[in-house]
């Protein structure tokens, strides 16, 4: 009877062990959320079309997504929103959208080519980007009105260009641009050549050229902040992929790499 006993309670503690290590390794194919690891079942291509804004950011988490899942391949498309917007409503095949502005991803869901409700997921401001050492010494708006001072701005379609119209108005500014620039990442180039002494361009650009070029920040920015939505594509070849990179975005990891580039969280 004794014997008995004991085989009957060894065999349940068998049995507890066996299950406690199935659920041990369900968890380690399972990622934490928030967690930005793998996700299971991700293969093939995912196409990225994103604001050229996010060029140095999106372009690490691309790679992270991939370390993080072999299976896949990313490949992106940056220009400036309002491009991409068109190439998307014009049959563009793409997986996920990436706006530098909610007008822009509007014209995207209004002609019904968006997968559900677009989430903001990063914001930028603007600063006035200028040849290292501040050669003409510009500290605010009203200096780029100088006849001597020339400036890059982008064009009013263009989220960037939005954003320093707004910018212009509320410090009661009118600045004549040399030149009307398609991106943000246009504008900048300008200043880098030396081809203009300033441009109105994104925080985060002008951290990243830093080498290059100066950052001016000026208080008229905070009026025209702009939010930065992404979304999965309704007609998106590889959905799952997609949907499986805007979670990474939004986790901790892109969380990450985005604040470190100077994305503000929204």
């Amino acid at each position: 009877m004794r014997a008995r006993r004991f085989r009957t309670t060894l065999a349940a503690l068998t049995a507890l062990a066996v299950v406690g290590l199935s659920g041990c390794a369900g968890g380690d194919d399972t990622a934490s959320p928030g967690s930005g690891t793998s996700s299971a079942g991700v293969t093939g291509t995912v196409t990225v079309f994103a604001a050229a804004s996010l060029t140095g950011s999106f372009t690490t988490i691309g790679k992270d997504f991939e370390a993080a899942n072999p299976g896949v391949k990313v490949t992106f498309s940056f220009a400036g929103s309002s491009a991409l917007a068109t190439q998307i409503n014009q049959g563009a095949p793409a997986d996920v959208f990436a706006s530098a502005a909610p007008a822009n991803m509007k014209v995207v869901t209004d002609a019904g080519n968006g997968d559900g409700t677009p989430t903001t997921f990063v914001r930028n401001q603007l600063v006035i980007a200028v040849g290292k050492g501040n050669p003409k010494g510009v500290t605010g708006l009203t200096d780029l009105t100088k006849p001597d001072t020339k400036v890059a701005l982008c064009a009013e379609q263009v989220p960037c260009g939005a954003a320093a119209k707004k910018a212009l108005d509320a410090a009661s500014v009118k600045v004549t641009p040399v030149t009307l620039e398609q991106d943000v990442k246009a504008a900048l180039s300008k200043v880098k050549l030396g081809e203009v002494d300033a441009a109105l361009v994104y925080r985060t650009d002008a951290k990243a050229a830093a080498a290059d070029v100066d950052g001016i920040e000026f208080p008229e920015s905070a009026k025209a902040i702009n939010d930065y939505p992404i979304i999965v594509l309704k007609n998106a070849p590889n959905r799952t992929a997609a949907q499986a990179f805007v979670a990474y975005v939004l986790a901790d990891t892109g969380k990450g790499v985005l604040t470190a580039a100077g994305f503000q969280a929204p």
